[in-house]
């Protein structure tokens, strides 16, 4: 957090973002996301209208989104809310980008589990081709950030790509889903274990094997 970057909101900014407003499309979601509460309870709206919000940015930019100080301002506009109040959502979820990213938003987990799984050589493939943690590649492609925990222990390391987690991770893994993206290719999610479904055993189930053999019936039993 010492190394988080100031908001920026300047002159430019403004200009660039001053006008924001919903798409046709994008306001009749905001608009059925709004009716899901009842009057009175708009702020509840913050965090599906801050990821439609993003979302469009990213759509007008062609990157994974980010939110400018002025698109934060509309949307505390839309649920008449202080700016701050809308502020504070922002700054508290790292889902929301507050500053520009690339078109591929790639958060490695730095944390423990991911850690001994070998995190670093995650970290190593994205260094090789050109990332720097915290930054954006030159040509606007990738941007690559540590984060922590995204519930994917049992198949650590993994890294999440925009909407998409890539699991059971290596060096050699990580470079062909960052080579794929690369080349505009859309590389499969998820565990990247061959034969691997989810996250189940590795080589079938160890416990309950005879329940599972034997196929018992236990319906009446209690």
């Amino acid at each position: 957090m010492a190394d988080a970057q100031a908001i920026e909101d300047t002159p430019e900014l403004r200009a660039r973002w001053g006008n924001f407003a919903w798409t046709a499309e994008n306001a009749a979601k905001a608009a059925t996301i709004r009716a899901r509460y009842p009057e009175g309870r708009q702020m509840s709206c913050t965090i599906p209208y801050l990821d439609l919000a993003q979302r469009q940015v990213g759509a007008e930019t062609d990157t994974q989104g980010w939110l400018p100080i002025p698109v934060i301002e509309f949307v505390a506009r839309e649920l008449d809310l202080a700016v701050i109040r809308v502020l504070e959502v922002a700054t508290f979820y790292t889902m929301f980008n507050l500053h520009p990213v690339g078109k591929y938003h790639v958060q490695v987990c730095g944390t423990t589990p991911c850690w001994l799984r070998g995190s670093d050589e995650v970290f190593a493939a994205c260094k090789n081709r050109g990332m720097a943690r915290g930054k954006t590649t030159p040509d606007g492609l990738f941007t690559l950030t540590e984060v922590e925990c995204m519930g994917n222990c049992a198949s650590a390391p993994m890294v999440q790509i925009n909407d998409d987690n890539f699991e059971d991770l290596d060096y050699d893994r990580t470079a062909a889903i960052l080579d794929a993206l690369a080349r505009g290719e859309s590389p499969k999610a998820g565990t990247q274990e061959p034969g691997r479904h989810t996250v189940e055993p590795l080589g079938g189930p160890t416990t309950l094997t005879a329940m599972v053999s034997e196929n018992h019936d236990y319906r009446g039993e209690w």
